[in-house]
């Protein structure tokens, strides 16, 4: 099968900093394409058994940035016991569920150019310690990357759009 949605990753490797925040915005870049282009309906259509569609991938991806950036890294936003991970975006708008995970990833990168730091520490604690930014950056990227690579496996039972 063609590829039809290929985008190279990128080849920036200049510091630390920009390098993470590259590829955690390449995978973000990715959620976006595989939701482009569809219908409500197809954004909405249940294709696993586990009732994963890829409007639930974007706004358990939204939920995501909000706890990671916001209530981990920065302090601020909800915490752990109010973060609703598996979101169900069924009685909602899909732009709205699409827009809200736009100013969650603005809100994210708003904190993560506030730091500026990799070395700068959490406010909240990870089981118990403070992580770094780092750490961070990369486990939303590499959350955001599998669920991309979900949707993708979504978009080709679709329509056969496939690529990243």
């Amino acid at each position: 099968m063609t590829e039809t949605q290929r985008e190279t990753v990128p080849r920036n490797d200049d510091d630390e900093l920009d390098t993470a925040l590259s590829f955690l915005r390449f995978a973000r870049g990715c959620v976006f394409k595989k939701a482009s282009g569809l219908s409500d309906e197809q954004l909405r259509e249940v294709l696993v058994p586990t009732g994963t569609t890829i409007l639930r991938l974007v706004a358990h991806l939204t939920a995501g940035e909000r706890y990671w950036f916001g209530w981990t890294l920065a302090g601020t936003g909800a915490d752990d016991d109010e973060t609703d991970f598996e979101p169900d975006p069924s009685g909602r708008p899909t732009d709205d569920v699409l827009q809200e995970y736009r100013d969650a990833i603005t809100a994210s990168d708003a904190v993560i150019t506030r730091l500026g730091d990799p070395e700068a520490r959490t406010a909240r604690t990870v089981d118990g310690v403070p992580k770094t930014m780092r750490w961070v950056l990369a486990h939303m990227t590499s959350e955001t990357a599998r669920h991309a690579g979900h949707a993708d496996i979504l978009r080709e039972q679709i329509d056969g759009t496939t690529g990243r």
